[in-house]
C-alpha cells in the first residue's frame, strides 16, 4: 500500500513578508532609519575637523577603540560596518525590486501627462545610484586610499581629508553626493513615516518639516568640510 505523504509547506512568515509589497517598503524605511542615525553621527564626527588636527585625529582613533576593554581593538567599529552594510545592501535590493515591480504594473509611461511629483520623488533612483557610487569612492579614497590624491597617510584623517578637498574633482564629488543625500533623505524620512503608520493628516506638516530640516542639516552639515578646506579655513 502506498504511503501518502503530502509536503505542502506554506512559506515562512518572513518571507512572505519580503515577498509583499509591505513588506518590502518596510525593509527600504527600516534600513533608512539606520542608515540616518548613522549619518547623522557621522555628520557630527565630521565637524570636529574645525578643532584642528589633533582633535580630529584622536576622535578617529578613539572609535578604533570604542568598547575597550570589552571589545578588542575595532570589534565595535566592524559590528558598526556590517550592521551599516546590510542596511544598505537591503534598502538597495528592496528599492530595485520595488522599481522593477511598479515598472511592471505601469508599463505605458506617462507620456501626456505632467508630472505630479516632487522634484526630490523623480530623482530618488538616480539618486540612489550617485550616493551608492559615491560611498565606494569614499571608502577608496578615505578608508583604504585606494583612490586617496598624493600619500595617503593611515592615522592621520584630518590631513587626508584636507588632501582630498584639495583637488577640484573631489570637491566636486563630494558636493554632488551631498546635493543628493539631501533630496533623498527629505523625501525618505516622510516615506518611511508613511510606511511605518507614523504619518496621518494631522501629523502630515510637522513630518515634511522634520524631513525639510533633517535634510537642510545633514547637507550643510557635510558639505561645511569641503568649503572650509576650499576657503582655507581648514588646512
Amino acid at each position: 500500500m502506498a504511503l501518502d505523504i503530502r509536503t505542502d509547506r506554506r512559506p515562512s512568515l518572513p518571507r512572505t513578508l519580503w515577498h509583499s509589497t509591505v513588506g518590502k517598503k518596510t525593509v527600504m524605511a527600516v534600513s533608512g532609519l539606520v542608515m540616518l542615525l548613522y549619518l547623522v553621527v557621522h555628520m557630527l564626527g565630521n565637524l570636529k575637523i574645525f578643532f584642528g588636527p589633533g582633535e580630529f585625529d584622536h576622535y578617529a582613533h578613539w572609535l578604533r577603540t570604542v568598547g575597550a576593554p570589552f571589545m578588542h581593538q575595532e570589534w565595535t567599529l566592524w559590528v558598526v560596518r556590517v550592521v551599516l552594510v546590510a542596511a544598505v545592501v537591503a534598502h538597495a535590493v528592496s528599492a530595485y525590486q520595488l522599481s522593477r515591480r511598479d515598472i511592471r504594473a505601469r508599463p505605458d509611461a506617462y507620456v501626456h501627462k505632467k508630472p505630479r511629483a516632487s522634484y526630490a520623488t523623480r530623482t530618488m533612483r538616480w539618486g540612489g545610484i550617485i550616493l551608492g557610487l559615491f560611498l565606494v569612492w569614499h571608502l577608496l579614497d578615505l578608508t583604504t586610499g585606494t583612490v586617496h590624491p598624493g600619500g595617503f597617510q593611515p592615522g592621520h584623517p584630518y590631513q587626508n581629508v584636507v588632501d582630498t578637498f584639495s583637488t577640484w574633482y573631489g570637491n566636486v564629488i563630494y558636493l554632488v553626493a551631498m546635493l543628493a543625500l539631501g533630496l533623498h533623505v527629505r523625501h525618505g524620512f516622510w516615506s518611511a513615516a508613511q510606511t511605518l503608520g507614523v504619518g496621518s493628516r494631522r501629523r502630515d506638516r510637522a513630518l515634511k518639516t522634520t524631513a525639510d530640516l533633517l535634510a537642510l542639516v545633514l547637507t550643510v552639515g557635510f558639505v561645511a568640510v569641503p568649503l572650509a578646506v576650499m576657503t582655507g579655513v581648514v588646512s
